[in-house]
């Protein structure tokens, strides 16, 4: 039942391995070696199997250097190649491998598994630890097929979700279930388990680097990780939203490819912030076969959500999510495979908040009183149904400007305030999330933030729904922006080569900028999501109402009282506050969908856990 849960993940191929102590499943969707990679895997001596989700992209080169050593393989896979380096380098193995992994290796002799996830989690990875019993797996749905496995919403993580809007590692929203944390590792052996890193996320921004000199670096940085990630045996296509960083990586693939480009793009046509003129004229500079979703009311929008409440293993309260859907079931009538720009706006400085980091900066010189003053002034200015206003900004800046610097930066990219959540949970004092990270390293500045995304928002929300959106319909996204090399590369630059005054991205758009039109280069930033603002006000208005109620609220322990204002201030226009209810329907959807209770009397689940 768990690996037949995870179909949609690998449609092509399932298998799995049985022994007296543990038990291996795997779903592939084949993108190398069609006939050959089929998993499990086994070493030629029997001892070491291996299951694996994701892709190593210098796998050619290590298979290579293994061979040397004496090793013997029987496919072209990059699994096997996996298994053979564990086999000779051990934990030793994890750093070497440059690609997205969640992994899973058992060797029988000494009955030690070892589980492993790629540096910028951008593949995911579940446990839970039943006594001395390990189950796993790369969704929460693969876990819940266990019957010791209690549905119980954790309300300390519930707490974090209506802050950030994703729940941080180690957390689930579900109790006893936690993820493995990105560039981490697990060991279990006779019950014993053990936990450690084989990467940590690492700034050292050198002040002396010149801009040319970057510039030069990362062109040929771009080239060589755009390049390892078009290897695959199957069609591959580029999500190209006609921003800067799709725009990039669509520039450096026509470069490497000899091919006709497919590209793929949401548009929102007649719709101000509809970027869709944008992504054709990349698309015609570089004579690539381009196909557009239009996304609007007139679509089964309810439908989609409703599904979405299956396959996104917890609710995502990023809107942006439902673009993401539809792209991604467009994309696979097309394609296996495709590349995007994630990673490119934590690297190098890409949003507005970064920009309001330094301004808070500035701002909190200002008595206090002042600021709160501002902010009443702008909580009477008349909201508007775009998807982030400029009344919207300024509102979040000034409230955020009378928080401590890291709660600042968490509640700009969030959603529900400090005063939302007690009023939605009950209590006086919610624990911050800035609370979790008491300690980040000095580097200073925007980097102090850029870190921050980088350890939570990038992993957690962007390449969270990025990976069960397009899983959901078969598809794999790869990031060339997150290649190991181009993180370190960005984590040496110092700020100014990121963000220059109004310039964001500044060293990636000082490159791209005689390659790439220049309505791309000097376009504001409009981000993928939907005006949820507005579709709560109208074609979504039904939907919320039958979701968000007073049953569904008791349910999870949220106050209905609260909710309802919430709900009645949005529809009178007091406030906009779709991402807040945007956050709520879908949490209601997800614990109606897999039954998650507030107890474990409600629950309900009393079984055993048996040897997995």
């Amino acid at each position: 039942m768990a690996t037949e849960s995870l179909r949609h993940r690998g449609p092509d191929q399932q298998g799995y391995f049985v022994s007296d102590t543990v038990s291996l499943g795997a779903a592939r969707l084949k993108i190398l070696d069609l006939t050959g990679g089929d998993q499990p895997i086994h070493s030629p001596d029997g001892d070491r199997t291996i299951v694996f989700n994701g892709e190593i992209y210098n796998y050619r080169e290590l298979r290579g250097e293994l061979e040397a050593l004496g090793h013997k393989f029987k496919s072209q896979a990059d699994t096997e190649v996996v298994l053979h380096a564990w086999q000779e380098w051990d934990m030793g193995c994890f750093p070497r491998f440059r690609g997205m992994f969640a992994v899973a290796l058992w060797k029988q002799s000494e009955k030690r598994l070892v589980l492993a996830r790629d540096r910028m989690g951008i593949k995911p990875l579940y446990i839970s630890r039943l006594g001395q019993d390990l189950i796993f797996g790369s969704e929460l749905k693969a876990l819940f097929a266990h019957p010791g496995v209690e549905r119980v919403l954790n309300t300390t993580a519930l707490n974090y979700y209506l802050a950030l809007n994703y729940v941080p590692f180690p957390y689930t929203l579900v109790e006893g279930i936690e993820k493995l944390e990105p560039g981490g590792w697990l060991e279990w052996r006779d019950g014993e388990i053990k936990t450690g890193a084989h990467w940590r996320l690492y700034f050292d921004p050198k002040p002396e680097t010149a801009l040319e000199a970057a510039k030069e670096e990362l062109d040929g940085l771009m080239k060589t990780a755009v390049k390892d990630h078009m290897v695959s045996d199957v069609p591959l296509g580029i999500w190209l939203s006609g921003g800067l960083d799709s725009s990039a990586i669509t520039h450096y693939a026509a470069q490497a490819s000899s091919k006709k480009l497919r590209t793929f793009s949401v548009s929102f046509q007649g719709r101000s912030f509809d970027e869709s003129a944008y992504s054709r004229q990349v698309a015609a500079q570089y004579g690539t076969e381009h196909h557009e979703f239009d996304l609007g009311p007139g679509e089964n929008l309810t439908g989609a959500i409703q599904q979405m409440a299956h396959y996104s293993d917890e609710p995502s309260a990023d809107a942006g999510a439902l673009p993401v859907w539809f792209l991604s079931k467009m994309c696979r009538k097309h394609v296996t495979v495709a590349l995007s720009g994630e990673g490119a706006d934590e690297l190098f400085g890409g949003y507005a908040t970064y920009q309001a980091d330094r301004y808070a900066r500035w701002l909190r010189y200002t008595p206090a009183f002042a600021r709160r003053l501002a902010l009443r002034a702008a909580l009477k200015l008349p909201v508007s149904d775009e998807k982030i206003s400029f009344e919207y900004k300024l509102k979040r800046f000034l409230a955020g400007s009378l928080l401590e610097p890291t709660e600042a930066h968490l509640f700009w990219n969030g959603a529900c305030s400090k005063a939302e959540r007690a009023s939605l949970l009950g209590v006086e004092n919610p624990a911050s999330p800035a609370s979790l990270w008491p300690e980040l390293p000095a580097v200073g500045g925007v980097n102090q933030f850029l870190y921050l995304d980088q350890l939570l928002y990038l992993p957690e929300d962007i390449l969270y729904k990025c990976d069960r959106m397009s899983m959901a319909h078969s598809l794999e996204i790869r990031p060339p922006f997150l290649d190991p090399r181009i993180v370190d590369f960005a984590a040496s630059l110092p700020e100014n080569l990121k963000v220059r005054g109004g310039n964001l991205k500044y060293v990636l758009r000082e490159l791209m900028r005689d390659k790439l039109p220049k309505a791309v280069l000097q376009r504001k930033k409009e981000g993928f999501d939907i005006p949820a603002h507005q579709w709560f006000r109208e074609s979504l208005r039904p939907m919320l109402q039958d979701t968000v109620t007073a049953r569904r609220a008791r349910e999870a322990g949220l106050q209905w009282e609260a909710i309802e204002r919430l709900m009645q201030d949005h529809q009178e226009r007091r406030v906009n506050a779709g991402y807040q209810l945007w956050g709520l329907l879908t949490l209601f959807l997800w614990m109606k969908e897999w039954n998650i209770q507030t107890n474990r009397v409600q629950a309900g689940v009393l079984a055993k856990s048996s040897s997995s």
